[in-house]
């Protein structure tokens, strides 16, 4: 069975930057990809479109494959979206022998001992962190030490385990910004070809982020 991996975000809005990233690591892992809009996230600020607005965005962007899908799990739930949370659940869900993948870009990696419970977390789910070439922030010494203990080579045997590894990620950097995408649209520009079509021409008909 394929592992699971999820893509967490506030895809506010979704872009080519996040769907390249999600597919390339469905490719490396060998794993099917959710992405999963956070409602709370405790980490960075909130939202400027409604749930249901990214959601529809997602759909829009995802639509014509199948390895790629959408999870509204963190939306359905009050309070902070913690991941730790979410992976208890989904683990509940697969099982215990499934290998479940959390994937997270390198900065966030780097800061995550900050996050609730993060030390569960390789209990729950291997951890795949999207490199940047050229970018290598640094880490607490207890980070760097759970790392240097559990990184594994996408191609190892990380998969027969249900979690715990750390797995690298060579992924094609696209530095698209959904800060500048609000922005481009909230002063009247299109944003053809930082985000699917249909994504743009969902945007366009609602008036999301206009000003």
């Amino acid at each position: 069975m394929r592992a699971l991996a999820l893509f967490g975000g506030t895809f506010d809005p979704v872009h080519y930057g996040h769907l390249r990233s999600a597919w390339e690591a469905a490719e490396l892992l060998d794993a099917d990809v959710a992405l999963m809009p956070a409602s709370v996230p405790p980490h960075r600020p909130q939202p400027f479109a409604p749930a249901g607005a990214r959601v529809e965005m997602l759909e829009a962007a995802l639509a014509g494959q199948s390895r790629l899908t959408v999870d509204e799990r963190e939306l359905r739930r009050d309070g902070p979206s913690y991941t730790v949370d979410t992976l208890r659940e989904l683990r509940g869900e697969v099982g215990p022998r499934r290998a479940l993948v959390l994937i997270v870009g390198i900065d966030a990696f780097a800061g995550l001992p900050t996050w609730h419970e993060w030390r569960a977390l390789f209990d729950l789910a291997h951890i795949a962190v999207l490199a940047r070439p050229g970018h290598e922030p640094a880490f607490t010494a207890e980070l760097d030490a759970e790392f240097a203990r559990r990184r594994a080579a996408p191609d190892s045997a990380w998969r027969e385990s249900p979690a715990g590894a750390i797995v690298p990620l060579a992924v094609t950097p696209l530095e698209i910004s959904a800060t500048d995408i609000r922005r481009r649209i909230g002063a009247g520009e299109e944003p053809r070809f930082l985000l699917p079509e249909a994504v743009w021409a969902r945007i366009r008909a609602q008036g999301w982020y206009r000003r």
